[in-house]
């Protein structure tokens, strides 16, 4: 187990170094000069040249990468060319609407996947079984913006319960009113992945139900259905860990689309206003974390997953 460890922690650090060289090079191809951004219009070359000097951006892409790595060896991770300030100061701000909005997301997810998507299992070839299916399936496909859209129409134009877009600007000093603008954004994302997930929680306990195990308890006199409940569902625990580690990037992604829609002052709509302004600093910060958090999500399940599975812990 610790020889695995330490292999798995040796592909993390090296995914996360060849992810920090793709995103640097990539933001260096993108068009546009941040220089004559902050110069502006009226700046003559002499004086764009100057600011681009000062902010080091004439010097070698090498040089310009190796800087920005030692200063996250050293847990900086850069000043906004912009605005000078902290970059890591203003994601942490940032990361107490986008990491709360992710937990309540993915809760959502799961309590809307795993209960409907055993009881479609277990009522296959069923009306309920068969209509479960098809919203999952209908759900699936919704694009995550005309989702909000539509529950920002039924829950804040129609209704009136939840406010359709913002957050308090007193922010977590009343924890009421920033769950209650979370509420949307979450439900939101957490429909759609949730209808993602379902299907496949759907899928993993139809396959248990055809376990030896599964057959063995209803041999012994339980139902087939109560046989799958005990015995089966733990069994599509383990799968349901790995595949929840996964939607971690979905809900990341939904994250920067929906924070846009619902103007929360999270690291998704920072990040896009970022990449509008050239600020390459922030922009390659922001997309190493949360690119790292991705790959940690997955090392920590792949952790789990062997941790709690006897057969994989044997073979390690």
């Amino acid at each position: 187990m610790i020889r695995y460890v330490l292999v798995r922690g040796a592909l993390l650090v090296a995914g996360l170094l060849v992810s920090s060289l793709l995103i640097f090079l990539t933001l260096r191809v993108f068009p546009g000069d941040v220089a004559q951004l902050i110069a502006g219009t009226q700046a003559s070359p002499a004086e764009v040249q100057a600011l681009r000097e000062s902010l080091g951006l004439d010097r070698p892409l090498p040089a310009q990468y190796l800087d920005w790595m030692g200063g996250l060896l050293r847990g900086d991770l850069g000043t906004s060319l912009l605005s000078g300030a902290s970059v890591g100061e203003e994601l942490v701000l940032k990361a107490q609407v986008t990491v709360p909005l992710g937990i309540m997301s993915l809760a959502i997810a799961v309590l809307i996947a795993v209960p409907f998507g055993i009881l479609a299992a277990v009522q296959r070839g069923r009306r309920g079984g068969t209509a479960l299916s098809v919203g999952a399936q209908a759900l699936a496909a919704v694009p995550v913006v005309w989702a909000g859209m539509m529950l920002i129409v039924v829950f804040s134009v129609w209704l009136g319960w939840l406010p359709p877009q913002g957050f308090p600007r007193t922010g977590w000093s009343t924890p009421g009113k920033a769950i209650e603008s979370l509420l949307l954004p979450a439900l939101t994302i957490g429909i759609v992945e949730g209808a993602m997930l379902m299907r496949f929680v759907r899928s993993a306990t139809l396959q248990a139900a055809n376990q030896d195990f599964v057959r063995t308890a209803a041999a012994k006199g339980l139902t087939r259905n109560r046989a799958l409940i005990s015995h089966g569902i733990p069994a599509v625990g383990l799968s349901i860990i790995t595949v929840l580690g996964l939607q971690v990037a979905g809900i990341i992604v939904g994250s920067v689309v929906i924070e846009q829609l619902f103007t929360l002052p999270g690291i998704g709509r920072m990040l896009i206003a970022d990449v509008g302004t050239r600020d390459l600093v922030k922009v390659q910060s922001e997309l190493l974390v949360l690119t790292g958090f991705v790959l940690i999500v997955g090392f920590l399940v792949d952790l789990l997953h062997r941790t709690i599975d006897p057969r994989q812990r044997e073979s390690s």
